[in-house]
């Protein structure tokens, strides 16, 4: 445990170094302007909402300066920002105060409500973005791609893009095979206790879904007795679970018997990190019972993640209690970075082995 301990302090400075490196470049490299520059917005039906998010930052390199609304019934003010509501007197200010960034918040992506736009500022050089609210039905972090030369936006797509799975996938290998080799002794004395604990193989074997809802065998040290499950059906541990060994008790409770799935690591079927794999008797149940479930296996599943580091293990007697271990998986996957790889990996060290709701 003393290497490991090492190991993971090892990775953790090597990351803050690496941050620091970026910034850097960020900061010679970068192209922050010093002032903020002024920005008119013309808002569209239904966008209030949007416009409050727009308001309320206060970081980035554009300043809200004015409003407009062609469905206002007279000039104004918002939020402390002139409210114009014709489109001759929005040119004329945009004009007059040398804006240069027009935003339509809201607005729908068909062209006679956004051309009237493009031909007032046809001759002048003014940046108009489309900014269409897309919170509260896209899974993926809204972003154009590229299709066949053609601007797509993603609704519902892998959050992670071949940039970014090569350093995860390349982390994941040494992270596990350091893992390995520092802990065989543990390993062996783990697989020799399993051995004289109960008749039986010394691992357990179970198929869950991985990347794309592609199948694997997952590893994990056996903790129960062997028994035969009815077809189609899985009955979860819960407590006092007279299946469990004495010494699979143990090692449920400590999430020692995990410890093989570094081994589904380096065979890329799972990651260091990620949303944690269920059983596929329990996808096909929840997957009509809690919203966006599946979504879970955009990316691969982890050893560890978000949720199990928030308290969210064990035993799942009630839909809510997966409709909430998946809503922090989401956040997870929506919100991914390798520094919070990290930040799991070392609260999983530090607090995530013991958990009162495993057993």
């Amino acid at each position: 445990m003393l290497n490991l301990t090492y190991l993971v302090l090892a990775v953790i400075g090597a990351s803050l170094v690496a941050k620091a490196a970026l910034s850097q470049v960020a900061r010679f490299g970068g192209r922050a302007p010093r002032d903020s520059s002024p920005v008119a917005i013309a808002i569209g039906p239904a966008s209030g909402a949007l416009l409050d998010h727009v308001l309320a930052s206060t970081s980035g390199p554009f300043s809200p300066e004015l409003v407009f609304d062609e469905h206002a019934q007279e000039a104004g003010n918002v939020a402390g920002l002139p409210l114009v509501n014709s489109l001759e007197t929005l040119g004329a200010l945009v004009r007059l105060r040398g804006i240069r960034e027009l935003w339509l918040l809201g607005y729908p992506m068909r062209q006679p409500s956004i051309e009237h736009y493009v031909r007032e500022f046809r001759h002048d050089f003014v940046n108009i973005r489309l900014i269409p609210d897309l919170r509260d039905f896209a899974l993926a972090k809204p972003a154009f791609v590229n299709v066949h030369g053609l601007p797509a936006i993603n609704l519902v797509a892998s959050p992670l893009t071949p940039n970014v799975e090569w350093p995860k996938r390349l982390f994941d290998c040494l992270f596990a095979a350091f893992v390995l080799l520092s802990i065989s002794p543990l390993l062996v004395m783990i697989a020799i206790a399993v051995r004289f604990s109960s008749p039986g193989p010394i691992l357990f074997r179970q198929m869950r879904k991985g990347v794309d809802g592609r199948e694997f065998a997952i590893y994990k040290f056996r903790t129960m007795h062997q028994h035969v499950e009815e077809a189609g059906r899985l009955t979860q541990a819960r407590r006092g679970d007279k299946r469990i060994t004495r010494v699979g008790a143990f090692l449920r409770k400590s999430s020692l018997d995990e410890l093989p799935q570094f081994f589904n690591v380096l065979k890329g079927q799972m990651s260091v990190v990620g949303p944690r794999p269920h059983a596929v008797e329990h996808d096909e149940l929840y997957k009509d019972l809690v919203d966006d479930y599946m979504y879970r296996y955009r990316i691969k599943p982890g050893i560890t993640g978000w949720a199990q580091i928030n308290g969210l293990r064990g035993e799942t007697d009630r839909v809510e209690k997966m409709a909430a271990r998946v809503m922090f998986d989401l956040y997870y996957i929506q919100n991914w970075s390798f520094w919070l790889d990290i930040k799991i990996i070392g609260m999983t060290f530090f607090k995530g082995f013991i958990a009162k709701a495993a057993y």
